[in-house]
């Protein structure tokens, strides 16, 4: 049995990751704002009352699991708002910023607070999306999600490079287009699939392999 945390655990990606992990035994600290049915009763450790874009929130999360060992940290909280030009008035301008405090800083914040917990051989996942490729970019909008997971992109491939020595791999992950609350139902997969997916990409994670951007299938993603 390992343990694993996962952040933004009430709903969406992040209850399905618990479900799954607690489906085949694993132990589970799930953190969340707020907590749910859904959730609670999946069996799982719940932290709640954490917003991961809170440096106050995270470090009152840290000390409360001081000296629990993490095997895997999957930093999965986030936000979306479909800002578009033509329409960045001063309320799209706070959007952008809640997106890369969430988005882009969350999992900083949080990898940062617990590497007290982590040890060789741990895991760090970061739940971003090829929205974040400047590469793959054909569509433009969405003008601070795209900047934010862009931004967390970088900062995942800095961790992955800091956290080298102590023998702790990093991993980027595309969930694909996953029909949740947050894209309105829409998308090319379902929540399970996506989730399945990553988890098979955390459990091929090696130090060689450190630094990834990987689509929950397996494709290795442009930049």
């Amino acid at each position: 049995m390992s343990t694993y945390l996962v952040t933004g655990a009430s709903r969406g990606i992040g209850l399905e990751f618990c479900r799954q992990l607690r489906d085949r035994g694993e132990d589970v600290i799930a953190v969340c704002r707020a907590s749910t049915t859904a959730l609670s009763d999946l069996g799982a450790e719940v932290v709640d009352g954490v917003d991961v874009s809170d440096p106050v929130g995270v470090t009152s999360m840290a000390t409360r699991l001081q000296g629990r060992p993490i095997d895997v940290l999957i930093n999965n909280a986030g936000v979306l708002r479909r800002d578009r030009l033509g329409a960045l008035g001063s309320e799209s301008v706070d959007d952008v910023l809640l997106q890369f405090r969430t988005n882009s800083l969350g999992p900083i914040l949080v990898t940062e607070a617990l590497l007290p917990n982590l040890a060789e051989g741990s895991k760090v996942g970061i739940v971003t999306s090829r929205m974040g490729s400047v590469a793959d970019n054909t569509s433009g909008g969405y003008y601070g999600y795209r900047m934010s997971k862009a931004a967390v992109n970088i900062a995942g491939v800095s961790l992955a490079r800091d956290l080298a020595e102590r023998k702790i791999a990093v991993a980027l992950l595309h969930p694909g287009y996953v029909r949740t609350d947050m894209t309105g139902h829409e998308g090319f997969c379902d929540v399970d699939e996506a989730v399945s997916g990553m988890l098979a990409r955390i459990g091929a994670l090696t130090m060689e392999t450190t630094g990834g951007f990987w689509h929950a299938n397996g494709e290795a993603l442009a930049w």
